[in-house]
């Protein structure tokens, strides 16, 4: 367990540090407001989401809880697919090589590791949305996870865990299902170390972009429903009890869906996803190439070290 839980966790934060960036637009280019509550008169274009790039510090707005929480996560997603894939097919011995592993048990079996890092993706997600939709100048991951945790509880820090679990579990269901059938399409024996390394960073960064193509509409509405203003303290009345927030009204998924549809069409859906694409290539390319090398690498420091022992 040890070598593919590091592999993951070490990808899963090296993947976050190249891709922040463009996270953040994304993540912005999708909201189309503020965690604020604001609303824009217009729809956001990428021109607008750079410009609210308000300083330097902006860029890395929001990767504090992300570099923690996808390694860990990553983590996690990487040794429960393993493990679902060696539960359905006991002949598996090394985790990167799966040829004669019907491709469907892959989908199953990165769809139940997509649903295994829920505990942690979906406080996670939460956090990184509302800090990188903050307008203030000072915010952290760790504020914002203070607010979260003062204004409604630890059930808080899974606010719209629901649709985040069903876009990982769909979502890491390609995401394995489409490296691995990029890998045996561009197979070739005649391959150098070079060529095999360049065809691991092509198919990672494909992975990344079918990964997004497939849940990103549902990856919209997650980040408007979590986005919206939940931190406001609710108003009590005279014996203490809470009174309901009629000028604020919280949305849930399809709510928000609908209002998306209604004000701003179908294309809303995939708003941003263009930036998300190229994301997506370049951090799944570099954190596949760097899974690989290190499960690789810590696999044979583990049977040298079991020979010396024995």
């Amino acid at each position: 367990m040890a070598a593919d839980f590091w592999a993951g966790y070490l990808s899963g934060a090296v993947g976050i540090v190249i891709g922040n960036p463009l996270d953040l637009l994304k993540v912005r280019l999708q909201a189309g407001h503020g965690a604020d509550g604001s609303v824009p008169t217009q729809s956001p274009s990428p021109q607008s989401g750079l410009r609210r790039f308000e300083s330097g510090n902006a860029l890395v707005r929001g990767a504090a809880a992300p570099i923690l929480g996808y390694g860990a996560l990553n983590a996690l997603l990487f040794v429960a697919y393993n493990r679902s894939l060696m539960l359905m097919d006991r002949t598996i011995t090394d985790p990167t090589d799966l040829q004669s592993i019907p491709l469907w048990k892959i989908w199953l079996a990165g769809a139940a590791g997509g649903l295994a890092s829920w505990g942690v993706s979906s406080p996670t997600e939460l956090i990184k949305c509302r800090a990188q939709l903050s307008s203030r100048a000072e915010v952290s991951s760790w504020k914002i996870a203070k607010e979260i945790l003062h204004a409604r509880g630890f059930g808080g820090l899974y606010y719209g865990g629901a649709i985040t679990s069903i876009r990982d579990s769909v979502g890491y269901g390609f995401y394995f299902w489409s490296y691995e059938y990029c890998k045996r399409y561009f197979a070739s024996e005649k391959d150098d170390s070079r060529q095999a390394a360049l065809k691991v960073l092509l198919c990672g960064g494909i992975a990344g972009i079918v990964t997004w193509a497939s849940v990103f509409p549902l990856d919209v509405v997650k980040t408007r429903l979590q986005a919206q203003p939940i931190l406001e303290s609710r108003p009590r009345g005279p014996f203490g009890e809470t009174r309901p927030m009629l000028d604020r009204q919280i949305l849930n998924s399809f709510q928000i869906a609908k209002q998306a549809y209604r004000r701003e069409g179908w294309t809303v859906f995939y708003r941003g996803l263009g930036i998300c694409s190229v994301r997506a290539f370049i951090v799944n390319a570099v954190q596949w190439a760097t899974y690989e090398w290190l499960i690789k690498t810590l696999n044979r420091s583990d049977n040298l070290v079991f020979s010396l022992a024995t």
